[in-house]
């Protein structure tokens, strides 16, 4: 068997070295017939600091790094949609 994985996006990089991911998955209701979508937030290590905000990863299970850490960010799937306005040189997402 493999470790667990899974895809979400980038919420918050305020820590050192660590990322909150909000990863989202969808179950069809066993009542409605509707499809529900569910969001849970993950803390995961990112060693080199190189995920910004908005960006799309895979995150993949570790031994736990601390209280609320056991992923690591395994790839960036999708870097995050940023553009520089040429006025000012401020980079804006």
């Amino acid at each position: 068997m493999g470790r667990q994985n899974f895809f979400g996006i980038v919420v918050g990089t305020a820590m050192q070295k660590t990322v909150k991911v909000r990863v989202a998955r969808q179950f069809v209701h066993p009542i409605v017939r509707k499809i529900i979508t569910r969001h849970k937030k993950f803390l995961a290590h990112d060693e080199k600091e190189i995920c910004s905000l908005g960006d799309v990863v895979r995150i993949e299970a570790c031994r736990p790094i601390s209280k609320r850490k056991s992923f690591t960010v395994a790839e960036i799937i999708r870097p995050a949609r940023t553009w520089t306005d040429p006025s000012t040189g401020e980079v804006k997402r």
